[in-house]
């Protein structure tokens, strides 16, 4: 879908110089001398790396829509992921290097939604909240307030978080799967 260069915002998927790219971010800018431009940072989807351009509200971008579905995470292996097809029980398998620091979060029966562009996955999005395990904390100091520092924890699969000081080892937790943050206590 063609779109022009002003129209495009944060989160859209676009087909620029053959290749895709997500956007990041958005400026628009009105020089004191010439027109008016939007100035747009990307990442490249396949190559993760970024690039900023300039597009004219005159230029015309291909817009791409991806095909959304939701997938349950089986098994990991020594470089893939499988997933299931909740609707019709399809397997596919993804590299973990496409998924990033994020596989480690990844349990058995975990419901996520893979993108994808002409039936090639893209990117898997896990769920905002995922409850995890402290594998191991330090002991908060005594007479140390609940409003201080964090602390370093290593959760399950051996990801390294910081955490409240009231978290002990063997605390369940919930992270933020987008930045790998503490959220709350579970138990």
């Amino acid at each position: 879908m063609k779109i022009l260069g002003n129209e495009i915002k944060p989160g859209m998927i676009i087909d620029h110089n053959n290749d895709l790219w997500e956007v990041i971010k958005t400026q628009h800018v009105k020089p004191g001398k010439g027109g008016a431009f939007n100035q747009v940072e990307l990442k490249n989807i396949s190559k993760a790396t970024k690039l900023n351009e300039r597009f004219r509200s005159s230029d015309n971008v291909e817009r791409v829509i991806l095909e959304e579905k939701k997938f349950n995470f089986l098994f990991k292996d020594e470089n893939d992921c499988h997933f299931m097809n909740q609707e019709n029980f399809e397997q596919i398998s993804i590299n973990k290097k496409k998924i990033g620091e994020k596989s480690k979060l990844l349990k058995e029966n975990l419901e996520v939604k893979i993108n994808f562009f002409e039936d090639n996955p893209l990117f898997v999005e896990l769920p905002i909240s995922i409850e995890c395990k402290v594998m191991s904390t330090d002991t908060a100091l005594k007479g140390q307030t609940i409003s201080s520092s964090y602390k370093p924890a290593i959760i399950d699969n051996n990801i390294k978080i910081l955490v409240p000081p009231f978290i002990e080892t063997g605390d369940e937790i919930t992270v933020d799967s987008r930045n790998l943050e503490y959220i709350k206590k579970v138990k």
